[in-house]
């Protein structure tokens, strides 16, 4: 791999550049804070339901994984970008903001979105997971993490993510009784029942 020169110092140490793997890692810091921050929003407005109790797990397991990552930039030496950390905190709370179909409140629509973007997120950390496994070879301080149960953790909350995105969509569009067989919330049908 080529060096990277800026400002007249190299920026490669042992065949990893650094320079690039410091900005590849607080990206994905900054994603981790965004996922945290949405996983425990969504995770209180699901409570009592199938999201909501995985929510709970999946908001520790990400908490150990930011931990892993932050472990991982110390190991190596890097500093965490504060204002890219700031700048992503800020992001999430604006996000908020998009409209869910209702104009106050959390709707259906507003879970699919957030299973959808913690999908996506859990896709990143995933790769970032790989990414790292395959630098073990040529930095002898990332060996000391156990990357391959950091990706089967993440192949598996892709995949019941993945589940609960499917069953929300098909509880956003389709009519009761159509689409998914378990439904994550009562239908308002129900909840005047009984």
């Amino acid at each position: 791999m080529p060096t990277l020169r800026w400002g007249g110092r190299e920026h490669e140490e042992g065949g990893v550049n650094v320079a690039l793997l410091k900005i590849y890692l607080n990206d994905h810091l900054a994603g981790s804070t965004v996922g945290l921050e949405l996983a425990r929003r969504a995770k209180t407005e699901n409570a009592g339901n199938a999201v909501g109790e995985y929510l709970d797990t999946f908001v520790s397991e990400l908490r150990e994984e930011r931990m892993m990552l932050l472990s991982v930039m110390w190991m190596l030496g890097l500093k965490r970008d504060v204002v890219k950390q700031g700048v992503a905190w800020v992001g999430e709370k604006l996000g908020r903001l998009k409209l869910n179909g209702q104009l106050t409140g959390y709707s259906p629509l507003s879970r699919v979105v957030e299973l959808e973007s913690l999908c996506l997120g859990s896709e990143g950390r995933l790769s970032m997971w790989r990414t790292l496994q395959r630098l073990v070879r040529k930095d002898d301080r990332l060996g000391r993490f156990d990357f391959a149960a950091l990706i089967t953790r993440a192949e598996q909350q892709r995949r019941i993510l993945e589940r609960l995105r499917q069953q929300s969509s098909d509880e956003a569009f389709f009519e009761p009784g159509e689409g998914s067989v378990l439904r994550l919330t009562h239908s308002p049908s129900r909840r005047g029942a009984g």
